[in-house]
């Protein structure tokens, strides 16, 4: 079984902040004014990819 994993598209993200405050394993964190995924901690729950308000997140092999 393959594990997807939450990926930040860093060129549309808003830094609006919604995804590191729904991740329930604190995997999503800010580095300059953009949201990153650490793939280590990262669930694949998609709690991000459906909070990102313009779809910057997507869930990858």
């Amino acid at each position: 079984m393959v594990k997807h994993k939450a990926k930040v598209d860093e060129r549309e993200c808003l830094s609006c902040g919604g995804c590191i405050s729904v991740c329930p394993v604190d995997a999503v964190f800010m580095k300059n004014l953009r949201a990153f995924v650490d793939q280590s901690l990262c669930i694949g729950c998609s709690i991000c990819v459906n909070t990102c308000p313009i779809g910057a997140i997507s869930l990858e092999e």
